[in-house]
């Protein structure tokens, strides 16, 4: 993981990844970190995986900190993000990454699964943007990329709960990029498509290939595809979109 030599270098940048231990997180903590940026990988439950993460970019000459936190804890949330400022002095780039699923059909969907994946899914990006802006007002300059999903504009049955949460990110990034677009402060989302990621490679074969079957590029992505439109966003590059959602998809539901 060299230094990016064809984007603006985020050096002496602060990010925060939450979710940043494993998958798409991981994939997006390595390319900020080869940017210059220091990375603080969030987790929550697999603190293994963000060890991993860690020395995966300290072994390619980045910087990175780990801090564990559930995202759908008010408390914990602000707490965590005043201990980054203590320690970095900043939060400059905030990429909400953080999910889980619960699926099940609607009709037999639990009322506790719905919370769950709401409150992290979209309570957790709400509680940590309005914890990092404070922060980035400050300093009149700010990034925050909020990760949704395909699934959030296309739907998916036995999904409705993730389907809502990752729709529900979209309409809350189109509000927040009016509220701060006055303090430099950018707000936008990355749908992903489907990715190789640990859950997609359970996927039955035939599964797989059922759905590769209706993507046009005929594949799924990269984590290195979400983390290029999330590296393009927060860069000097990306300095004039705000609002605005990136479909890395492969051209599913154009």
């Amino acid at each position: 993981m060299k230094k990016e030599e064809n984007l603006v270098i985020l050096d002496g940048k602060i990010a925060v990844v939450t979710g940043g231990s494993r998958g798409i997180g991981r994939g997006i903590a390595l390319r900020l970190a080869g940017m210059g940026a220091l990375v603080y990988i969030n987790y929550v439950s697999r603190p293994d995986a963000a060890i991993e993460t860690k020395e995966l970019i300290e072994k390619a000459g980045g910087k990175a900190e780990i801090i564990g936190f559930n995202v759908a804890d008010g408390e914990k949330v602000q707490e965590s993000l005043n201990q980054i400022v203590a320690d970095a002095g900043a939060i400059d780039i905030l990429v909400n990454n953080a999910g889980i699923t619960r699926d099940g059909l609607l009709a037999r969907m639990k009322e506790a699964d719905w919370d769950a994946v709401l409150d992290t899914n979209l309570k957790g990006a709400f509680l940590c943007s309005k914890a990092a802006a404070r922060f980035m007002m400050k300093k009149r300059w700010g990034r925050i990329v909020n990760i949704s999903s395909v699934i959030g504009f296309a739907g998916n049955a036995g999904q409705a709960n993730y389907a809502a949460a990752k729709a529900g990110l979209v309409g809350f990034s189109k509000s927040m990029a009016r509220e701060y677009a006055a303090r430099n402060i950018t707000v936008n989302c990355v749908a992903p498509g489907y990715v190789v990621t640990e859950m997609t490679e359970e996927l039955d074969e035939k599964i797989q290939e059922k759905i590769k079957a209706e993507i046009p590029l005929g594949s799924f992505g990269r984590t290195e595809d979400i983390a290029a439109a999330v590296a393009y966003l927060v860069s000097e590059d990306g300095r004039y979109l705000t609002g605005q959602t990136l479909h890395v998809n492969g051209g599913m539901y154009m």
